[in-house]
């Protein structure tokens, strides 16, 4: 078997759970934040957010980081000079950043000190889709 297609193929699936994770939970924030009076509700949001981002994102974040350094490490990183894959990192990077934001705003609706509208939480949902965007691109057409 090609372990390079292996890895690959671990790291699609890893950064397909991710991506899920990344583009669905600021949709249950907008939720979260528009019941913030209803308790029952608010518990079911919570436990959702909660179990998507520790069990679902965080891990398939790590996977996708793992996988990715195996491709790396596969390809020979000396091809970390190579402006796609600097860009690809760049991009993963800032997913990672993003993805560590939603902790943190998980983490005030948790303590009710969220001061973030439904409506920061439906454009900043949109923050993950242009990086997708841009990694797919970069990766595809590997610019020089």
């Amino acid at each position: 078997m090609n372990l390079y297609l292996f890895f690959k193929s671990l790291h699609l699936i890893a950064v397909i759970s991710w991506m899920a994770g990344l583009l669905y939970l600021p949709r249950i924030f907008v939720y979260h934040v528009e019941n913030i009076e209803k308790n029952q509700t608010v518990e079911i949001f919570f436990t959702m957010e909660r179990k998507l981002y520790f069990y679902i994102m965080y891990p398939a974040m790590i996977l996708s980081w793992i996988f990715g350094l195996l491709l790396i490490s596969i390809i020979d990183f000396s091809n970390i000079s190579l402006l796609w894959l600097q860009l690809k990192l760049l991009f993963v990077v800032l997913l990672t950043i993003y993805h560590f934001y939603l902790g943190i705003c998980l983490k005030n609706l948790k303590e009710n000190t969220n001061k973030r509208s439904s409506r920061f939480f439906r454009i900043i949902n949109e923050i993950p889709t242009v990086l997708l965007i841009l990694i797919v691109f970069v990766v595809i057409f590997k610019p020089i």
